[in-house]
């Protein structure tokens, strides 16, 4: 397996030095470039997993080497380094498909922390482009493994669906696999080869999430220097994954709805409607129909989304797959961490599968992950395994003093929970059974109020 390669663009030799250094010990293929004329070229005529770029070039200005990269390639992380960053800087940045943002001078750690996160986070799309890989490669592509009867009935169906035109609903708890089981559809589609565009809906506020699903034209609004293609375009031919489609507001679920519809859409700023030929699939982590219900979610797109409803079972519902799982996630990372571990003794494993698992398939990874890491042995035993006991306990006890508002109740449990979870919102918003976009309005609430008694902003 070839080495993954990564571009450095930076004025400053000593920078480039630096991580040339860093980056190429640790085993990664580097090319380096001190304008952006220069990288971009060097960008098209090679392929690369990450590009590292200074915010501040002599023949570019600000974010536009972002933007040039991102129009090339959609997919490929760009980490942006900066000496001037401001939060406003770094949260644009980010808006606009930034992978990451260090502040320089930065730390050797998180330079490299940021590096491996985003390497293995492109490594599915990567190494997919790149038939030529060999059978070594079998972890850069995530897989959607089973031994449950229902979820094996549930791979057959949607391989059956999945050349069909048709918009697909994938419903399940957070950590299932819902994206894997997205993109076992997309494998099977017959657009396979054709663009494969995520965008998450949780992530982004109202006024970006419209330019980032439908683009805009420069000019559309204040710092909008240039055309942006929306996710729609870009997928055109392709399969566009609307995750946690619940998250969207009910002004951009109407013009979802028209863009299903019309089989159009319009720019911000455009003044004409742009003919798009995109397969939707959509996931979502709460009951929708609930959601139809309180008015959160608009009836007439849930019935247009929801062709083909699949739902995926959680882990507590199949613990057949906890063994399998286990195996195959210990050779994962003992792969990426060129350890030998030849699997679990029969009491570790016995421990995993009395566990209820609350996150679910993604919790079982990090719990591996972590035996992996830490134990010296050649097999995993119950010590190793970390795992939070009351991570789901919803019946533990709180006291109140009487005389407690329930505000104060509600604005202590949600810190509470948030702490109990290491600050993993989504996670958090499950626990309290509210979606994580009421969570992220109640904690901009809670700071407004720190705010206006002076006392510090919450983060």
């Amino acid at each position: 397996m070839q080495n993954p390669s990564i571009i450095i663009i930076d004025e400053d030799l000593k920078t480039i030095e630096t991580l040339q250094t860093l980056l190429s010990t640790d085993g990664y293929r580097i090319q380096t470039a001190c304008t952006a004329n220069d990288a971009l070229k060097l960008f098209k005529s090679h392929n690369h997993q990450l590009v590292i770029t200074d915010l501040k070039l002599p023949d570019c200005f600000g974010l536009q080497i972002l933007n040039d990269i991102k129009a090339i390639s959609s997919s490929t992380p760009v980490l942006i380094l900066s000496a001037h960053g401001t939060i406003e800087i770094a949260v644009k940045a980010m808006q606009q498909g930034a992978a990451d943002f260090l502040l320089k001078p930065f730390s050797n750690e998180s330079v490299i922390a940021s590096v491996k996160k985003n390497i293995n986070r492109h490594d599915k799309n990567f190494y997919k482009l790149n038939s030529h890989s060999n059978p070594s490669d079998q972890w850069q592509t995530k897989k959607l493994i089973t031994k449950n009867a229902e979820m094996i009935s549930l791979k057959k169906y949607a391989k059956s669906i999945a050349k069909s035109n048709a918009s697909v609903l994938i419903q399940g708890e957070s950590g299932t696999g819902k994206e894997l089981l997205a993109a076992y559809i997309v494998h099977h589609s017959g657009r396979e080869k054709q663009p494969y565009i995520a965008m998450n809906c949780a992530v982004l506020p109202d006024n970006l999430a419209e330019s980032e699903l439908f683009g805009h034209e420069k000019g559309a609004f204040t710092g909008a220097f240039q055309k942006r293609i929306g996710k729609f375009e870009q997928a055109h031919r392709g399969t566009l994954l609307l995750d946690e489609i619940s998250e969207l507001s009910l002004q951009l679920q109407a013009k979802l709805l028209r863009v299903l519809q019309e089989k159009v859409v319009d720019r911000l700023g455009g003044k004409q409607s742009i003919p798009v030929d995109t397969r939707i699939i959509s996931t979502c982590n709460v009951n929708l129909k609930l959601a139809v219900k309180d008015g959160s979610f608009r009836k007439d797109l849930y019935y247009r989304i929801n062709v083909i409803p699949l739902t995926i079972l959680p882990l507590r519902k199949r613990k057949e797959d906890i063994p399998i799982l286990s195996r195959y996630f210990i050779s994962k990372h003992c792969y990426y961490n060129k350890k030998k571990i030849d699997g679990v003794t029969s009491d570790a494993l016995e421990y995993l599968c009395s566990h209820e698992w609350p996150g679910n398939v993604r919790e079982l990874e990090n719990v591996i992950e972590r035996a992996v890491l830490i134990t010296e042995q050649k097999t995993i035993i119950p010590e190793h395994l970390l795992i939070e006991e009351n991570f789901n306990d919803h019946n533990k006890e709180v006291d109140y003093s009487v005389g407690t508002t329930v505000r104060d109740m509600e604005k202590s449990l949600i810190f509470r929970t948030l702490q109990h979870v290491n600050e993993n919102r989504t996670h958090a918003a499950q626990l309290l059974g509210i979606s994580i976009r009421t969570l992220r309005n109640k904690l901009r609430e809670y700071q407004g109020e720190s705010l206006k008694e002076d006392e510090p902003a919450l983060r």
